[in-house]
């Protein structure tokens, strides 16, 4: 799936001033692919009886990147896409790196899991590639304020549900990079200086092409 993922990433950077008249196309199939998956995966969770206030609110952070990046594409918004940037690429390409996934292929939770990453991702390139938008240093305080409020919100509802969303409860089942950050509650404060340092490296392109 990750070789899909460098496919499309591909065809879209390639082709980008080819596809340049058919934006809308393009721009309105990744938001429709973006609202779709979330759709099938509570359409899922309705047929199998799995729903549980506990685990399946979209509160965790690719979910709420989802979201996001779906309202980005609709409306083109500076500010969403500067946090979508941010959240959206370092947080699906850690999950997708290091999957927190109970179901193997061919099962339709792992094509779901795969295919709204590599949605989230695409919506912001294309956002780049397309658009022509490009996130600044100021971007990146934007980003981690709007993480912070994120996480506050979540912290809260994960009081309220006993919900693990964001893991601000404890650390996920399956092995992760969370596992090297130390124990609880430390490793969230590991957290946010690891997002910082990944929001600067995905910033560290548009500093290199300006600095040139």
């Amino acid at each position: 799936m990750l070789c899909l993922f460098v496919g499309m990433a591909v065809i879209l950077f390639v082709f980008r001033t080819k596809f340049s008249g058919r934006k809308f196309v393009i721009r309105y199939t990744l938001a429709c692919f973006l609202l779709l998956s979330e759709l099938s995966l509570y359409a899922w969770y309705t047929y199998t009886k799995t729903w549980d206030i506990v685990d399946t609110l979209p509160l965790q952070l690719c979910s709420i990147s989802l979201i996001l990046s779906f309202f980005m594409l609709l409306s083109r918004n500076k500010f969403l896409f500067e946090v979508t940037y941010f959240l959206g690429i370092g947080g699906a390409l850690q999950a997708m790196l290091t999957p927190e996934l109970s179901y193997d292929f061919p099962h339709y939770r792992y094509f779901h899991f795969f295919i709204a990453h590599i949605a989230i991702i695409l919506a912001s390139l294309y956002m780049i590639w397309y658009e022509g938008y490009k996130p600044t240093i100021k971007s990146i305080l934007k980003a981690f304020a709007t993480l912070n409020i994120i996480a506050i919100f979540v912290f809260l509802m994960n009081k309220a549900t006993g919900g693990n969303y964001m893991f601000l409860a404890h650390k996920p089942n399956n092995p992760s990079l969370i596992d090297f950050l130390g124990p609880y509650p430390w490793y969230i404060l590991s957290l946010e200086i690891v997002a910082l340092v990944m929001f600067f490296l995905l910033y560290l392109p548009f500093s290199i092409k300006k600095s040139n």
